[in-house]
């Protein structure tokens, strides 16, 4: 997949937000499958750890709306730089304290990511920036770049989720210690992405447009964030924390296997950014966005009537093959249908929403979980996100991006 660059700094911003964004994916990997682990280890319920993985949204949610609509006069490499310190004092943070409320508030404050996506204030700042590095014709392209290397490494890093056992093993720690010793690497990732994210300079071709608010956009930004809500809403109910405490609560499946699995699913979701590329070509962002993403959540919806771990991991495979082709087809058609201005705003507008719904649910799904192991989360969440792209289809299906509007015939 070639991405054709814009001159100069574009060439060694693009790479570094790429390398940053593994590094961060990498982290959010292990994290996502040891935070439950971790919680039941400091005595915490199924409900308890569903609260703090809604903190974390809520409050990635809530600065990420922050930095969209308060902070367009700070530099964005300098914002990338705050938040990478603030991942470091998240991670030295969860490292050494064991109270519940503290926590929550740390989860809260802080960037600890309960999901294999990104849902940081990281994000809308990353996105802004490069859709301003290619040419509209490889944007899609470079999207999907960014979604393979984050989804490459988080699956490599949820492998790393069997290191607690190793250190156990190998120096006899407690599995307290070896659990908060992986909060301090997460901390340590975060000190090497502000070192990345220190030359990372806006593309000097696009240096004259200055990001403000909303403007003529604004509809149609409101309106893809209205239902993009209702997607991570869905998604929400089985985020990867949530995903591994089922996992061990239905098949007793132990963490080593669980981290395969979640690798193994990562893997696939890589090939679907892959994918989504030639197919947006082909068939348009929202038809691919909607046909690859609705058979997904069918397969989601199966999952909880399965008895078989076997088979409940083949459909969670497939699954994750498909689902992720409307992730860089969505960026893209969000900067692709606002003028340059207002990118960074729309990103930040349909990425809030999407961090406050989604942040709703894991509290919900924690507590179905204490309930019963059938997993109405997963059932609930596939249904919502099923609902989702059939409206999708229905309200924009006509709404196409500047490259894919027929040209008049040349007379």
């Amino acid at each position: 997949m070639k991405v054709r660059l814009l001159p100069e700094s574009a060439i060694g911003t693009a790479p570094r937000i790429l390398w940053a964004r593994g590094l961060r994916a990498f982290a959010d990997g292990f994290v996502s499958v040891l935070l439950p682990v971790y919680l039941l280890d400091l005595g915490f319920s199924a409900t308890g750890v569903g609260v703090i993985a809604t903190a974390t949204l809520l409050g990635s949610a809530l600065l990420t709306l922050a930095v969209g609509l308060w902070a367009g006069g700070i530099a964005r490499p300098a914002l990338l730089l705050a938040v990478s310190l603030l991942m470091v004092a998240t991670g030295v943070a969860f490292g050494t304290v064991e109270a519940f409320w503290p926590l929550a508030v740390i989860a809260f404050v802080g960037t600890i990511n309960p999901s294999t996506g990104d849902v940081s204030v990281f994000l809308p700042i990353e996105q802004s920036i490069l859709a301003e590095s290619v040419a509209p014709s490889e944007r899609t392209a470079l999207f999907a770049r960014y979604s393979l290397v984050g989804s490459l490494l988080g699956a490599f890093g949820t492998l790393l989720a069997v290191a607690p056992e190793w250190l156990q093993a190998a120096f006899g720690w407690t599995p307290r210690a070896a659990l908060q010793t992986m909060f301090f690497l997460y901390a340590f990732i975060g000190v090497v992405a502000a070192l990345i994210y220190r030359g990372v300079r806006p593309p000097p071709a696009q240096a004259p447009v200055r990001q403000g608010p909303l403007g003529p956009s604004r509809r149609t930004v409101y309106r893809l964030a209205a239902l993009f809500s209702v997607d991570a809403f869905g998604g929400g109910f089985f985020v990867q924390s949530l995903l591994a405490l089922w996992l061990f609560a239905r098949f007793d499946m132990p963490v080593a296997t669980a981290a395969q699995v979640f690798f193994a699913m990562n893997l696939l979701a890589a090939v679907s950014f892959l994918a989504a590329v030639p197919v947006a070509r082909r068939f348009g962002l929202i038809n691919t966005m909607v046909f690859t993403h609705l058979p997904s959540n069918l397969c989601l919806i199966a999952v909880p009537f399965v008895a078989d771990a076997w088979l409940a991991i083949a459909l969670l495979c497939v699954r994750s093959l498909l689902s992720q082709m409307d992730v860089p087809t969505r960026t893209s058609y969000v900067m692709a249908v606002v003028t340059p201005e207002e990118r960074a705003a729309a990103a930040s507008v349909t990425a809030v929403p999407r961090s406050l719904a989604s942040s709703l649910s894991p509290s919900l799904a924690g507590w179905l979980l204490s309930l019963t192991s059938f997993g109405w989360p997963l059932l609930i969440g596939g249904t919502l996100k099923a609902a989702y792209d059939l409206v999708l289809l229905a309200e924009f299906r006509h709404v196409r991006p500047p490259e894919e509007t027929p040209r008049p015939p040349a007379r």
